[in-house]
């Protein structure tokens, strides 16, 4: 059975309409908000918890108070990522950018002072791949399949932005991002990972 073009198992191709429902327009429903704050609590608290599971905090870009949700980190070459399955429109992503890239991981219980570093889009690609390996539940989300080649992951990396993490303590400046292309857009309306019906 395929989905997408890409080869899922019967089971597979339910769960991933289902997220991909609670995600329509790039956007949680309710469903998927109560599930992420279930899930930031217990990433923060470490309970039943994957190393590579953190909860993100970060101050909303309108009023200032910290939102927390949950991520998969993408650990590569021992440096950490963290991917927006759902593209550069995503709350937590516009954040990050309003913040200056400052925010905090929270996981088992401990408090990580970071900043998130832009990467560029021609070298996502194989941290993409690495986080399809890690984050099942982004599988639906990005239009490449698990284990796919490099180059395939190219063709896409401009449509999800990536972020490496990076220490932040508070008694340094912090330093500029690297220049970068902005981010591409999405895929248009219809076409699979797109806005619409």
């Amino acid at each position: 059975m395929t989905e997408r073009g890409i080869p899922v198992g019967r089971g597979t191709a339910g769960w991933h309409r289902c997220l991909r429902w609670m995600y329509r327009g790039g956007r949680p429903n309710r469903l998927a908000r109560l599930l992420n704050r279930m899930s930031a609590w217990q990433f923060a608290a470490g309970l039943l918890a994957h190393p590579n599971w953190v909860t993100l905090e970060v101050p909303g870009r309108r009023t200032g108070r910290p939102v927390a949700l949950p991520l998969v980190v993408a650990d590569l070459d021992g440096e950490r990522y963290l991917v927006s399955m759902l593209g550069p429109d995503a709350n937590w992503v516009r954040n990050v950018r309003a913040a200056s890239g400052r925010a905090v991981l929270r996981r088992h219980g401990g408090r990580e002072p970071v900043r998130l570093r832009a990467v560029p889009a021609a070298r996502r690609a194989p941290i993409l791949r690495r986080y399809l390996d890690l984050a099942p539940g982004a599988r639906p989300h990005l239009p490449v399949r698990q284990g796919a080649p490099l180059a395939e992951f190219e063709r896409v990396a401009a449509r999800f932005p990536v972020f490496r993490i990076t220490p932040d303590p508070p008694d340094l400046p912090a330093p500029p991002d690297p220049p970068d292309l902005p981010d591409l857009p999405g895929p248009p309306p219809g076409v699979p990972g797109g806005v619409g019906p």
